[in-house]
């Protein structure tokens, strides 16, 4: 609308619509934080009408009831073919709304537009307003966020807080009491985006490796085993931090005895993976006794066995004939 324009209202009054005011009152609205993010932008004001109060609009809605007769009336027996297509058409009929004579007053919209209102209004911003999106996000232990399936950094000391996210095609960007923190490029795929100066240094992330091992080392040994052996292991120090976070988050779901039975386990099957432990817990299998890892043989007339294979056929797969 401000494009069309040419130019930025001091005010705008708008109704209730969620899209607009996320929680309505008459004298502290919330505005959403998407149309607020706009109004900045073109340094204008959101002033939300009264709720349950028409007249607070009653131009607005004769406005309405204008574009219904003389724009969409015209077009309800036409067909489109997208979107582009029925915008042409309404900017037909919009610029022959604008420009059609008053009844009773000397002019038009548009010339009354551009003799009394244009020159009250403010100019447009240098750059065109970007769409951006908000939504709230927790600061994980390992100092990254999570957005639609991918990982953002932030600055290590806002780990365990809250943060506010703006969203846009292109960046990412977190603020904390209305400070931004940090800045991405935009990642629409699966991943991790991490910067280096959001890491703990060598000396903290020492100290978080101890405290996952002090607390393995009260669930029981084999915990502790598994836990000093993803340690030691040559990987990424985030994923390695997540991991050990997954593991003992297990612990508290399923209790400590049972996570301790499934690291035994896991131990005798030779892995310390999240996933096998967490299917072991799943399962149940920890309930079981080790000796149920490796079933015994079973001994069946219809199964071959070694000696089977013991014979002076030329062939060992050859059968002899009855």
């Amino acid at each position: 609308m401000f494009e069309y324009f040419g130019a930025v209202p001091s005010y705008v009054v708008c109704d209730n619509l969620k899209s607009g005011v996320r929680k309505a009152h008459r004298y502290d609205p919330e505005i959403n934080p998407s149309y607020q993010d706009l109004a900045m932008h073109y340094k204008t004001v959101v002033v939300p009408t009264r709720p349950g109060k028409p007249r607070d609009k009653a131009k607005v809605e004769q406005a309405v009831l204008h574009a219904e007769r003389r724009i969409l009336a015209p077009l309800s027996d036409k067909r489109f073919i997208g979107l582009a297509h029925v915008n042409r058409h309404i900017r037909v009929h919009l610029k022959e709304l604008n420009e059609r004579p008053f009844q009773k007053l000397e002019g038009s919209r548009k010339s009354w537009f551009d003799t009394w209102e244009r020159s009250a209004m403010k100019p447009l911003p240098a750059e065109p307003y970007e769409h951006a999106e908000w939504r709230k996000a927790k600061v994980h232990r390992d100092a990254h966020i999570e957005v639609r399936w991918h990982r953002y950094s932030v600055p290590y000391r806002y780990v365990g807080r809250s943060v506010q996210v703006r969203l846009t095609d292109t960046t990412l960007e977190v603020f904390f009491d209305d400070k931004r923190v940090a800045t991405h490029p935009r990642s629409h795929q699966k991943g991790v985006t991490t910067k280096d100066e959001h890491m703990p240094d060598a000396q903290r992330q020492m100290n978080d490796m101890s405290r996952f091992v002090t607390e393995a080392e009260r669930i029981g040994p084999d915990t502790h085993n598994i836990v000093r052996q993803i340690i030691d292991a040559e990987r990424h120090p985030l994923i390695r931090y997540r991991t050990l976070m997954g593991l003992l988050r297990l612990a508290r779901i399923y209790g400590k005895s049972r996570m301790e039975n499934a690291c035994t386990r896991a131990i005798a099957i030779g892995t310390r993976s999240y996933r096998s432990i967490a299917s072991i817990l799943k399962n149940g299998l920890d309930k079981h006794p080790l000796d149920s890892v490796s079933p015994p043989p079973i001994d069946h007339d219809n199964i071959r066995g070694p000696s089977y294979y013991d014979t002076k056929s030329d062939s060992p797969h050859q059968t002899s004939k009855d």
